[in-house]
C-alpha cells in the first residue's frame, strides 16, 4: 500500500433545498391557505478517526468531496428530506487545517472521533412559515443556502507508543519484523525503509504497545535532506524513543553516530528531543568489541543504560522490550495522576 501522510482536498456541504409556495384547495377546506413546506438542509462532510487505516492513500481518488442537496419542500406541508452526509474515514493522528487561513481546524487523535469539516446549508423555508395573524396569504418563500466550501490540508502524524530512530541500515526494521507481525523490507543497503511501519507487541505486562520503525535519519535531516523531514514529524507522536546505534559499522564512531541523531532531534524541535529515550546498540553479533566499549562508557556517563541487541538471535530483545514497557506504564499512571489532580 502506497503511503500518503500530506494531502490536499476540497470538500463542500450541500446545498439547501428551496422552500416551497402553495395553497390548499380541497372544496371542503374553506378559504384554503398557505401550505408550502421548507425545504431541507444540506448533507455535512464529515472526517472520522479509523485506527485501522495508516495512510491517506483512500482520499486521493477524488478531486472534491461534495455532500448531497437537500430536497426542496413540497405543498401540503411536505418538508424536504435532509441532504445525505459524506463520511471520510481517515487515519487516527490526521491534523485538519483550512488552506486559505492556515488554521488547525481539528486534531483527530481518537478512534470513532468525528468532524464536520464543511457544514450543509439551511433548508429554504415555506411560504407556511410566514403566516401571521396580519398576514393570511403569504406568497413569499426562500431558496436554499449554499454549504460551505472550503480547501484543507490533511496532515497524517502516526500516533505510536514507542518509536524506533536511528541511522539508516541502524537494524531497526528487522528489529520490529523481528518482535511483531510488521514485514518490513529489510536490505543491505540504505534507506529500505521508506515509510514507516508499525508493529505491535504484547508485553511482559499483557498490555499491548505499538511500535513505529521511523525511515533512517541522516545529518541535515530536520531541513529536509534525505527522508527526515518528511517523517520527523511522525517522531511527535510516541510516548518513548528507542535509539538504534549500529554496532558493526566500522566506519564511523559510535559515539559520533548518536550525537548526530540527538543534533537533528534538538534543531528540529517541538519537545521532540526531550522524550524518553531508550539506546540499543544493534548488530552486537558482527560488533567491534573496542567501538562498542568506547560507547557504553559514554552512554554510562550520561545517565543512561545500554541495551546490547541482536535481533537476528533475540539476544537482548527481550530487555529492551521490557524497559520501554516500564517507560510507557509509568507515563500513563502519571497521566491519570495529572487528570485526577486537574478534576479536583
Amino acid at each position: 500500500m502506497k503511503f500518503i501522510d500530506s494531502l490536499i482536498i476540497d470538500v463542500e456541504g450541500g446545498l439547501g433545498g428551496n422552500g416551497c409556495c402553495s395553497f390548499r384547495r380541497e372544496a371542503y377546506v374553506p378559504r384554503g391557505g398557505p401550505n408550502g413546506g421548507n425545504g431541507g438542509n444540506g448533507g455535512n462532510v464529515i472526517l472520522e478517526g479509523d485506527d485501522s487505516k495508516t495512510t491517506l492513500l483512500d482520499l486521493t481518488y477524488n478531486a472534491i468531496y461534495k455532500a448531497k442537496r437537500g430536497v426542496h419542500g413540497k405543498g401540503s406541508d411536505l418538508h424536504g428530506r435532509r441532504g445525505e452526509d459524506i463520511l471520510l474515514k481517515v487515519p487516527v493522528g490526521t491534523m485538519i487545517y483550512d488552506t486559505e487561513t492556515e488554521e488547525l481546524i481539528a486534531d483527530i487523535t481518537k478512534k470513532g472521533e468525528q468532524v464536520v469539516v464543511a457544514a450543509g446549508g439551511r433548508g429554504g423555508r415555506g411560504n407556511a412559515s410566514f403566516v401571521s395573524s396580519t398576514h393570511r396569504a403569504p406568497r413569499e418563500f426562500t431558496n436554499g443556502v449554499p454549504g460551505e466550501k472550503k480547501r484543507l490540508r490533511l496532515e497524517l502524524k502516526l500516533i505510536a507508543d514507542v518509536g524506533i530512530i536511528g541511522m539508516p541500515n541502524a537494524g531497526k526494521s528487522t528489529f520490529i519484523s523481528a518482535v511483531s507481525a510488521a514485514k518490513p523490507k529489510v536490505a543491505d543497503y540504505p534507506f529500505t525503509t521508506l515509510v514507516p511501519h508499525l508493529g505491535v507487541v504484547r508485553g511482559a505486562l499483557g498490555e499491548p504497545f505499538v511500535l513505529a520503525d521511523m525511515p533512517g535519519l541522516v545529518e541535515g535531516a530536520h531541513e529536509g535532506t534525505g527522508l527526515g523531514m518528511r517523517f520527523l514529524r511522525h517522531i511527535e507522536r510516541t510516548r518513548v524513543l528507542v535509539h538504534f546505534v549500529d554496532s558493526s559499522d566500522y566506519d564511523s564512531g559510535m559515539v559520533e553516530r548518536y550525537k548526530m541523531i540527538r543534533n537533528e532531534l534538538d534543531k528540529y524541535g517541538l519537545s521532540v528531543s526531550d522524550k524518553s529515550e531508550l539506546v540499543a546498540a544493534t548488530k552486537t553479533d558482527a560488533a567491534m568489541p573496542e567501538n562498542l566499549a568506547e560507547f557504553e562508557e559514554f552512554i554510562k556517563q550520561e545517565g543512561k543504560t545500554l541495551f546490547k541487541i541482536c535481533s537476528l538471535t533475540k539476544e537482548g530483545v527481550k530487555e529492551l522490550l521490557d524497559a520501554a514497557e516500564k517507560i510507557l506504564a509509568e507515563t500513563e499512571k502519571q497521566n491519570e495522576e495529572d487528570l485526577g489532580a486537574a478534576g479536583e
